[in-house]
């Protein structure tokens, strides 16, 4: 089964009656999309390349309901603290090891190891980066497609403060590097990110 196979039964992944959602796809079948579609590109499906300076990414598939993103990371890559706006999304790691940093409460880390990978219901906020010598790939699924981003910072008092917003139909609007990413002393110190 391919993504276009899996996208083409849309109307049978919806949410059960009386979930609210932006959309009628849950997290889990977002996740049972990505985990299929990161299949696929060990079995050669999909190609993908690795650029130094940019994260490379591809959109595999698109309609009404979701967009789903091919992604690789070269190390030191990462994205910006942001959200995903009015969709929701999931991700699976194909190759190698991204870390994703996310707010609960205060800045929290998890290592999304190969076949792995997350979930970000609506108003999550997080950054991935691939803090390895390797390089990876992840597969990437929003719904409703995605539109909007927000971007954050964590204030000095621990709180989230949005600092920008961008509309765009790309999951990598920017692209900046780990130099603006705390190591794992300044996270566990709290110097980072601020």
């Amino acid at each position: 089964m391919t993504v276009n196979d899996i996208a083409a039964h849309a109307q049978s992944l919806s949410a059960p009656a009386g979930t609210v959602a932006p959309t009628p796809l849950t997290l889990d079948r977002l996740s049972e999309l990505t985990a299929t579609v990161a299949e696929e590109v060990r079995q050669g499906l999909h190609e993908f390349h690795f650029d130094a300076e940019d994260r490379w990414s591809v959109r595999l598939h698109a309609d009404d309901y979701t967009d789903v993103w091919l992604i690789s990371w070269t190390p030191d890559q990462s994205t910006r603290l942001h959200d995903h706006a009015g969709s929701l999304g999931a991700l699976t790691v194909v190759t190698g090891e991204l870390v994703e940093w996310y707010w609960e409460a205060g800045l929290r880390e998890r290592t999304l190891p190969a076949r792995e990978g997350g979930r970000f219901p609506l108003g999550h906020v997080h950054d991935v980066i691939n803090t390895s010598d390797r390089p990876a790939v992840s597969v990437h699924a929003y719904s409703p497609p995605l539109t909007a981003m927000h971007y954050y910072e964590v204030t000095d008092q621990d709180a989230l403060r949005r600092t920008g917003s961008i509309l765009t139909t790309d999951p990598e609007p920017d692209v900046p590097t780990l130099d603006s990413v705390p190591s794992t002393e300044e996270a566990v110190t709290g110097e980072g990110r601020r």
